[in-house]
């Protein structure tokens, strides 16, 4: 795997399977380097024209309100209104506040063209993007 990518928030690798591997660390965060975190996401997804990522949050802080609304405002809705369809592997968050918060997020999905699926282990949530187009 090569690294495209790494700041506080995480750290984004190009995996030769064809998917992003997004791996949060520990800790918190804030907004902008968020948010340049997620930006290089979708610069790696579109530059190389992939639709699959496997999201690592095992070891991610629970999102703040202020992440939620931007992964809302501007991520999921940019994507879902240049036709761009996406495909989630998401390993869950270890603690419960991050599982909640990554819940509210997931919610907010229904109306994007994200579709993913929340996983214990990555070995399952890698199985899962192997069996999509």
């Amino acid at each position: 795997m090569r690294l495209y990518f790494e700041n506080p928030v995480g750290r984004l690798l190009e995996h030769p399977d064809g998917y992003a591997l997004v791996q949060y660390a520990a800790g918190a965060r804030d907004l902008p380097t968020f948010q340049a975190f997620l930006t290089h996401t979708r610069q790696l997804l579109h530059r190389h024209q992939w639709h699959k990522m496997l999201a690592d949050q095992r070891h991610m802080a629970p999102y703040t309100d202020e992440e939620r609304a931007w992964i809302h405002e501007f991520w999921l809705a940019s994507s879902a209104s240049d036709g761009y369809e996406l495909f989630g592997a998401i390993v869950i968050p270890a603690d419960v506040f991050a599982r909640l918060s990554l819940n509210l997020v997931m919610n907010d999905t229904q109306q994007s063209a994200l579709t993913y699926r929340l996983f214990d282990e990555e070995a399952e949530a890698v199985e899962w993007l192997k069996q999509l187009p």
